[in-house]
């Protein structure tokens, strides 16, 4: 449910909206920062996959030891489609909503890497920058930070209430938090939760945050 990581002695945290199987775009926001893999790491808000073709190498992602994502609504809408099969609903949702690049990637070699995946791919990740607490979920963080590992699944994954609110409300017991799933024209930040989540399969603009800037 919840992953902590203690800080990173080594180099530098960034935070990435909300991936969609751009993963050539990813790779461009990671180039500019000069990004390393042998002492940086990349947190990532969810959604690796869907709407965009190359959503089997973006899932990959998930095992690399610089890479850290939350489980998106992406990733649980082709959990329960490949359960259920084809010709399911789940499988007809899924389709609707970006599913389509399975055709190409094969659904067996898709279900044995998602079913592989999900494992790295918890609810809630809390990490520590400059001594204080980061946390991200994928969609909509509880009030209180220190609930999240009791928080409603469906919250994490698909609320938005708070955004469409334009609730300002700090959410209690962490310094910031990060999320994604809802696209915003520019990141956005509502009390300490930062929205960052800017289209990139619609506007090819992904965004890629320094973890540092959080906190400022």
């Amino acid at each position: 449910m919840l992953t902590r990581h203690q800080a990173n002695i080594r180099g530098r945290d960034f935070f990435v909206g909300d991936i969609h199987g751009q993963y050539r775009l990813l790779q461009e926001v990671l180039q500019g920062v000069a990004f390393s893999p042998s002492e940086d790491r990349l947190f990532c808000v969810g959604d690796l996959i869907d709407r965009g073709a190359d959503s089997l190498d973006c899932l990959m992602l998930a095992f690399m030891p610089w890479f850290h994502a939350v489980r998106g609504n992406h990733e649980e809408l082709a959990r329960s489609a490949l359960c259920d099969g084809e010709g399911s609903s789940a499988w007809a949702l899924w389709m609707i909503n970006g599913g389509g690049w399975v055709v190409e990637s094969g659904v067996g070699k898709t279900r044995r890497v998602l079913q592989a995946a999900l494992r790295h791919l918890p609810l809630a990740r809390e990490v520590s920058v400059m001594g204080k607490r980061v946390g991200m979920v994928h969609a909509e963080p509880p009030a209180d930070w220190s609930w999240v590992e009791e928080a409603d699944r469906e919250a994490l994954l698909w609320g938005r209430s708070r955004i469409r609110r334009g609730d300002e409300t700090p959410v209690a017991g962490v310094d910031a938090v990060v999320v994604g799933h809802t696209i915003v024209a520019q990141p956005l930040i509502l009390g300490n939760v930062h929205y960052i989540d800017t289209g990139a399969f619609c506007t090819n603009r992904l965004t890629l945050v320094d973890a540092r800037e959080l906190l400022r």
